[in-house]
């Protein structure tokens, strides 16, 4: 199937850079060209393409503003957004994902045109190859059938570490403000974003949540009862101190490509609580998490899998299930109160 995108960008140099970009990508045809959102709106019913690549500030309506418009006009078009890397473009593109764009890439700003093409490039590649798959993959609706074997802990839930890539905003806003303030352990999340952006992320997702979820910095010290986002662009990961366990946030080589990482959290993670452990794997690209997930339940620690139905992209939580490492596949609106339900076991 051919992809057929509409550039939105208020910048004419920007629009022809994202289309010379886009024509050396296999099966993406570029159907048309809108220099404001109100016009991208009205070019819907003659170009109906599936994607937009969507300038995040616009002056007459912004990228936010262009989502709101094709939800309340039932859109099948869906939205990469194209952000700057401003403190208003990080929030504004945060709402965007949240508001259902599909995923979302920085705007190259270096002084050399021809680094600032490559770059471009790289990222629209693997955004638009996950958004075909997306596409093409026929979700089933039954739960997947390799589910793990069931392991001994040795004890009851002490943490809870989860991890999420493209579609995760939107799934951890269903997931966060359904755990309750009662649950008396840690939450540490990684979701895989850049610098930036996190931080808008957590203040977004905190204002609907029970539980404080804040991003975490270097020498944090764990409470139970909190939500703890690794910082875009660099790794988070669990120690040990004299006084308990503590947030390391250090500058790590990239695992799986990715900065943060789940594996690298997991681990980590996995070096201080051991097996007792739930692991929870939403939707994203890729298979980072797979072997954090092998650790925690080595350990006797628990996993739990987003069910494909419901998955923006089903490639994480397809890596974990394939790999027996699942001990339950569970629909997204589930997931919070499977959280529960194992953490308040006495198993």
């Amino acid at each position: 199937m051919t992809l057929r995108v509409l550039i939105v960008d208020d910048s004419a140099l920007y629009r022809q850079l994202v289309k010379n970009v886009l024509r050396d990508i296999p099966g993406v045809e570029v159907v048309g060209l809108a220099k404001t959102g109100s016009e991208a709106l009205q070019k819907l019913a003659e170009c109906n393409p599936h994607l937009l690549t969507l300038d995040v500030q616009m002056p007459d309506m912004d990228g936010l503003e262009v989502l709101h418009a094709l939800k309340k006009i039932r859109s099948t078009a869906k939205a990469i957004m194209l952000s700057s890397l401003t403190g208003q473009g990080a929030q504004v593109t945060t709402d965007a994902l949240l508001a259902g764009a599909f995923d979302f890439i920085q705007k190259p700003n270096s002084n050399d045109a021809s680094a600032n093409r490559i770059l471009l490039l790289e990222s629209l590649i693997d955004k638009i190859g996950a958004f075909q798959e997306s596409l093409e993959i026929k979700l089933p609706r039954r739960a997947p059938t390799n589910i793990a074997e069931p392991t001994a802990r040795r004890g009851r839930i002490a943490a809870v570490v989860i991890g999420s890539s493209t579609g995760g905003p939107v799934a951890l806003r269903e997931v966060l403000p359904k755990l309750p303030s009662t649950l008396n352990v840690p939450i540490f999340v990684v979701q895989h974003m850049p610098a930036r952006y996190t931080k808008s992320l957590s203040d977004r997702l905190s204002e609907s949540s029970i539980i404080p979820i804040q991003e975490a910095f270097d020498g944090m010290k764990i409470e139970p009862n909190m939500v703890y986002i690794a910082p875009g662009g660099l790794q988070m990961r669990i120690s040990k101190s004299p006084k308990g366990p503590v947030i390391k946030i250090v500058d790590d080589p990239p695992e799986n490509n990715c900065r943060p990482a789940v594996d690298y959290l997991f681990r980590s993670a996995a070096e201080v609580y051991g097996g007792n452990l739930l692991a929870v794997i939403l939707t994203g690209m890729g298979r980072d998490g797979t072997e954090g997930c092998r650790i925690i339940k080595q350990l006797g620690g628990s996993v739990i899998a987003q069910h494909p139905d419901g998955c923006v992209v089903y490639g994480m939580p397809k890596a974990v299930v394939e790999e027996q490492l699942a001990d339950r596949v569970v629909p997204l609106e589930k997931i919070a109160s499977w959280i529960v339900r194992i953490v308040e076991s006495k198993e």
